[in-house]
């Protein structure tokens, strides 16, 4: 898998990328299962695709006029396909993020709605990271921090690391694991790919 959001407008949308009906994409799906959800409704079916057949861990993003709204995700599949995780973890960024209220439907104008999907996790050094290409994970006993690579303000790996320890609860001069892993990430409009 490959990281990196590539060129986006300020609603999170790629430039020319179809947004005229319900998309194939995990971004697409992801906002059709938040509106379904936050008007009480079951989320839909995913898009007939493969893609969506396999297990995989995700993110699912929610920012509101460009600023972040909601994120959840997994490290490992929860659930036994991706169309299952995708929808999982966009119920939960919607209503289960702690940093935020639950969604209200009169937000769902101003969203835009991003996925990313995980490669598997390795165990790595401070020198095989790269914010702009992997995604870190720091965990020290039951304490684990996460990042996701390809962030706006995350440059440095020094910068990464602080992000990532201070959501675990870790101080920086305490033991801790380090892991690294890729995501392909997906906005509205996106089409499935591998």
């Amino acid at each position: 898998m490959s990281g990196g959001p590539g060129k986006t407008d300020a609603g999170g949308r790629r430039p020319g990328a179809d947004t005229s009906g319900p998309g194939r994409g995990p971004a697409d799906y992801a906002r059709a299962c938040v509106e379904a959800f936050v008007h009480g409704q079951p989320a839909p079916p995913p898009p007939d695709d493969p893609f969506y057949d396999r297990p995989a861990a995700c993110f699912v993003s929610l920012k509101k006029r460009g600023e972040l709204r909601g994120c959840i995700g997994t490290l490992a599949p929860a659930e036994p396909d991706l169309g299952a995780e995708i929808a999982r973890n966009a119920y939960s960024a919607a209503f289960h993020d702690p940093r935020f209220p639950p969604l209200r439907p009169e937000e769902l104008d101003d969203l835009s709605v991003s996925v990313d999907v995980l490669s598997p996790s390795e165990p790595c050094d401070k020198s095989d990271l790269d914010p702009s290409r992997y995604g870190v994970i720091v965990s020290s006993g039951f304490r684990r921090g996460v990042l996701l690579p390809d962030l706006e303000g995350v440059d440095t790996v020094a910068t990464q690391l602080a992000i990532a320890l201070q959501k675990a609860g870790i101080a920086p001069w305490e033991d801790f694991s380090l892991e690294r892993f890729t995501v392909t990430r997906y906005h509205e409009g996106d089409p499935p790919r591998d």
